[in-house]
Order: C-alpha cells, then sequence, then structure tokens
C-alpha cells in the first residue's frame, strides 16, 4: 500500500509513476513478456520522475507566461514570430532528449502503443500543452513517413526525430476555418499545382501549435469538386530552404481559456509551398489529389490526436485525484482531516473509480491486439473505441477538476494552488478533435457504415467470459452481460429508426457503449488480478462503477447498502489489497 498522502505537501516534485501501481498493473497486463515489460518499465519510469519532479514546476511558470506574438522586426518587417517563457523552451527541450517523438526509430525496436500511451499520460499530468505541442509532431511524423514525397521524407523525418533539441522540428495541423469548424466540407483554402509542388492559398482559424516548423493542412486542390470529397492533405513547411517564411503569416494568438502554453493561432496561406500527401509516386495534379481520399489522409492524424486528446483527459484526471488526495489528508476541519469524513471519501474514491474506468478502454484501444481474434477486428475496435474513449475522458476529467477543485474548496480556486489550471485546460478538451456531439455521430458512422459495434461486442464478450466464474464479480457480470445485450438489441432497433429520431439518440447511445464497454474491461481486470494475486482492490473498482453507472437502482441507490467507500477506502485510493472474500461476504 502506498505511504499516507498525509506525508506529501502537493503533487508537484514527487515521482508521479511510482505513485500510480494502476498505471504498472496496465503494462503488467498489455506487456506480459518478460523482455517487452522490462523495456516499458525502462522508458515509462524515467517520465515519472521527469515530469513529477522536474517538468510539472515550470508548467506552473508556462501558465502564468504564456506566449507573445511579436508582428514585427526592428526594420518593420512582418515577421510573425512566437516568444515563449524559457520554462516552456526547457520543458520541450527536455522531452525532445527522452525521444518523445520517435522513440521507436531511437530504440532500434519496436515500440508497443501502450508505452507511448504510458508516457503521454504521465505528460498530460504536468501539462497537456505540451503534449500538444509534440503529439502533433509524433502525427506530423507518421504523415510525412507515409505520404511524403521521397525528395523531403528523409529531411522531414529526420528533423522531427532529432534528439537534439537544436536541430529537431516541431509539427502542427491545419484543418478548421472561420466558415466550416467541424463542417470541413465547407473549406475554401486553395491549392495550385507549381511544377512538382503546389502552392496553397487560404485562411486557418484555429491553428495549435501554430510555430512549428512543418504543418499537415488540409486544401482543395483547384478543379476538385465541392464537399470533403474534393479535398486533399498537404505538408507545409513554414519556411523556405533559405530560411525566410513560406507564404505563411500569423495573424493572431488567440486569448485563450487555458492550455495556454501551447500558442494558437490565426493564419493566412499566401502562396505557402506545399507537398502533396500521397503523391509520393504520382505526378502533381493527377490521380492522388483528387482520388477522394486526402479527407482520409488527413483523418489519420486527427484519430491520433483523438486518441492522445483522451489521454490529456486521463492525465487532468489522475492529476486532479493526486492533489485532492494529498490535500484532503492534510487538511484538518472540525478537528480532524476531512478525508476522515464519508462524503470527501466518496468523492475521492469516485474520483478513483472513473479514472480506472478510462484507463481501461483508452489502453485497450493502445492495446487492441492483444484482446483480438486477428488484425481487422483489432482494427474495428480502435475505430469505434477511440471516439467513445475520447468522448469519456474528456468529459469526465472536466467533472474530475470540478470534484477536486471542491475539495480543495476556496484554495482550489485561486492561481497559486493547482487545480484551477486543470479545470480550464478539462474545458478544452472536450473541444479540441471533436466535440461530443461529433464524436457521437462518428461512433454512428462506424457503427453504420463499418459494423464496428459488432467487433466492439465480440471483445466485451471475451471479457466477459474471463471473468466468469468468480462469484465476487457474478452479481457485477450478471448486470454488465444483460446491458451489453439490451444495447446492441437497441443498436438494430435505432438502425430502422427515423433519420432525425436516431441522430437525436446517437449521444446517448455512445455514452451507454462506453459505459458497457468499461465495466466489462474492468471486470476482466479484476478477473485478471483475483487469479495473478488474489488481490479483490479491482473487484471493489469494478463493482463499483457497474453499481453507478450501470445497474436498476431504485431511489437512486439510497436504500442499497454499498459500504465499499466507507470499508475500503485506504486500499482503494492508496493501492492496497483487499481480501476478495470481505468483498464476497
Amino acid at each position: 500500500m502506498l505511504a499516507d498522502y498525509a506525508e506529501y505537501d502537493q503533487a508537484i516534485g514527487l515521482d508521479w509513476y511510482a505513485l500510480d501501481p494502476n498505471l504498472g498493473f496496465l503494462l503488467d497486463r498489455y506487456l506480459p513478456e518478460d523482455e517487452v515489460r522490462k523495456f516499458a518499465e525502462e522508458h515509462v519510469a524515467e517520465y515519472g520522475e521527469l515530469v513529477g519532479k522536474t517538468l510539472a514546476a515550470r508548467a506552473e511558470v508556462t501558465d502564468a507566461h504564456g506566449p507573445m506574438l511579436n508582428r514585427y522586426d526592428r526594420w518593420g518587417y512582418d515577421v510573425g514570430e512566437v516568444q515563449h517563457h524559457p520554462a516552456w523552451v526547457a520543458n520541450k527541450a527536455d522531452l525532445v532528449r527522452t525521444g518523445f517523438v520517435g522513440l521507436e526509430a531511437h530504440a532500434g525496436r519496436s515500440v508497443p502503443a501502450v508505452v507511448t500511451a504510458a508516457r503521454s499520460y504521465l505528460l498530460s499530468q504536468c501539462e497537456t500543452a505540451a503534449y500538444c505541442a509534440l503529439g502533433m509532431t509524433s502525427g506530423a511524423a507518421d504523415i510525412v513517413e507515409r505520404h511524403a514525397p521521397e525528395s523531403i521524407r528523409d529531411l522531414y523525418l529526420t528533423r522531427l526525430h532529432s534528439l537534439d533539441p537544436d536541430v529537431a522540428w516541431e509539427g502542427g495541423m491545419f484543418l478548421s476555418e472561420r466558415q466550416g469548424g467541424s463542417d470541413v466540407g465547407a473549406n475554401t483554402t486553395r491549392a495550385v499545382p507549381d511544377g512538382g509542388e503546389w502552392l496553397l492559398f487560404g485562411d486557418k482559424h484555429f491553428c495549435s501549435n501554430v510555430d512549428a516548423d512543418v504543418f499537415i493542412v488540409l486544401a482543395r486542390p483547384e478543379g476538385a469538386p465541392e464537399g470533403t470529397r474534393g479535398l486533399a492533405t498537404f505538408i507545409v513547411p513554414s519556411r523556405q530552404e533559405d530560411g525566410s517564411p513560406n507564404g505563411f503569416r500569423i495573424k493572431r494568438l488567440k486569448p485563450k481559456l487555458g492550455t495556454v502554453g501551447v500558442p494558437t493561432g490565426e493564419v493566412t496561406l499566401e502562396g505557402a509551398r506545399a507537398w502533396l500527401a500521397g503523391g509520393r509516386d504520382e505526378a502533381p495534379g493527377e490521380s492522388a489529389a483528387r482520388d477522394g481520399r486526402g479527407i482520409n489522409r488527413m483523418m489519420e492524424m486527427v484519430n491520433s490526436s483523438r486518441f492522445g486528446v483522451a489521454l490529456m483527459g486521463l492525465g487532468i484526471h489522475r492529476r486532479s485525484f493526486l492533489e485532492a488526495a494529498i490535500y484532503a489528508a492534510r487538511r484538518t476541519q472540525w478537528g480532524q482531516r476531512i478525508d476522515r469524513y464519508p462524503l470527501v471519501r466518496e468523492t475521492l474514491v469516485d474520483l478513483l473509480v472513473d479514472l480506472e474506468a478510462g484507463l481501461s478502454i483508452t489502453f485497450e484501444c493502445a492495446g487492441a491486439m492483444r484482446g483480438a481474434t486477428d488484425l481487422e477486428e483489432a482494427r474495428l475496435v480502435r475505430r469505434i473505441l477511440i471516439p467513445l474513449a475520447k468522448m469519456r475522458a474528456t468529459r469526465v476529467a472536466l467533472r474530475a477538476a470540478s470534484d477536486a477543485l471542491e475539495v480543495f474548496g476556496g484554495n482550489g480556486y485561486m492561481h497559486d494552488w493547482p487545480i484551477a489550471r486543470q479545470l480550464r485546460d478539462a474545458q478544452c478538451h472536450t473541444i479540441w478533435e471533436g466535440t461530443e456531439n461529433i464524436l457521437a455521430i462518428d461512433v454512428r458512422r462506424s457503427i453504420r457504415g463499418e459494423g464496428a459495434h459488432l467487433a466492439l461486442g465480440n471483445r466485451i464478450d471475451r471479457a466477459l467470459e474471463a471473468a466468469s466464474g468468480h462469484r465476487v464479480l457474478a452479481g457485477a457480470l450478471d448486470v454488465v452481460a444483460r446491458t451489453r445485450r439490451e444495447a446492441w438489441g437497441a443498436i438494430d432497433v435505432l438502425a430502422g429508426a427515423p433519420e432525425d429520431e436516431a441522430l437525436l439518440k446517437s449521444r446517448r447511445m455512445a455514452e451507454l457503449l462506453a459505459d458497457t464497454a468499461e465495466a466489462a474491461l474492468l471486470l476482466e481486470e479484476a478477473a485478471w488480478s483475483l487469479e495473478r494475486e488474489a488481490d479483490g482492490r479491482k473487484a471493489a473498482v469494478a463493482g463499483r462503477f457497474v453499481r453507478r453507472r450501470l445497474a436498476d437502482a431504485p431511489l437512486r441507490g439510497l436504500l442499497v447498502e454499498d459500504r465499499v467507500v466507507l470499508d475500503h477506502f485506504e486500499p482503494l485510493i492508496r493501492y492496497g489489497a483487499i481480501d476478495p472474500g470481505v468483498l464476497a461476504a
């Protein structure tokens, strides 16, 4: 069991990996091979100390001293340079040195997605703005590696993967426009062929990491049809080979509520030189520019970003819990620590239960092959789980930050305490890469167009089968199995409903699917823990989640006897073992 949280003053300065046994639990589950698990430990554990002891303190400075746009140099030329506080620069330099981007290239071996997810989750506890910047760099590098023409591919990848902060490039993505927003088919940015390259003209409205070195940009080639199928994806450097601006002008930086460190701006492209993504072996202006798959190439980066934003939500959630647990252990009211009071205990336990539920489906996205029967099923599970994870993790993180702030009381509302920033940053992530409405529609699209719910249903059934045979899980298992049958039956019914009615119910359906998947995966985790260590802690977590989210409880559960929060508070929030026999009784 972890030490009493009262021994700490705050989260900053601590080893955040050592304080999170559930993260090690997930690595154990998804990486059963000893050699792979050892590799993961080496590269994840170092982030616990780096993020908690070094980067976190600088992140507080960054939030108070955000970037500024210097429009003109002393000669009056429009240079559009973004100036950062040294704390932001130092944090990103440390992350570059550890190979946050391109770890696989530096490690000389394949890197499991759960390893990069774990590092990103730890970083997000410190500052989601920094993860935004380097996460988009990873996405840009992936597009360059798979779709860039040979003339630039190796050079760009070398810079994007560099471990030298003075050499390394950063990436960004320009997708939305003022008139379009989520309706990217309304985009008007034009792409004009120019020999073997292209020139881009137009305005982009929300450009995060706007001072990066290379951008993945959505534009419409001249002569292409209207709508999304007429769009193509381009690779655009911010500067020409001689260092001059590449037809690229930052109009202003956005006055954002949160995620202050990463600069988000409005950009005008005035003949920016670009390369077609997907045109490696094709002449410019030919099939790759108008094959209708340009939006698909951009969506590869968007889906990757959605997964990253889910991790951002989970990071904020974890940080909010940790800070609240420490504060509640140290704060005394009416003669005793406030974490001795039942309602505070309930808040802290439910913060952790919801966090572990969100981690279950998000890490399943990263490790889908482990639980799938083949590559196609793994792809479909990821296809539907990524929007579900992003929708669930970011919304719950916002509530978690709010609940943690309430534990702090008035102190939580102040900028010199750590929770106010978490609340401001959390609100951003419900919007980034798709609002809940957009995500719910995307989940529906994955069901109607690809039958992804069938793959997810199969995965849930296997999780429930793994949890069968354990008496302590039986009650929760029955509830989840019934919900799984009824939810998938509802999908079939809604398939024949009028379009407006089906759309009206799509968000509630997505929430039900997320609940069911989280519950099933928690039960599978609980069974694994019971069989491996005879530990009932995860069973208590799964049972609490199912009772709160899926079980029918008259009078909102007021008359249901549930003392888990009261009787098992310490092992739940401090990750101690629980005798499964006590739970079954």
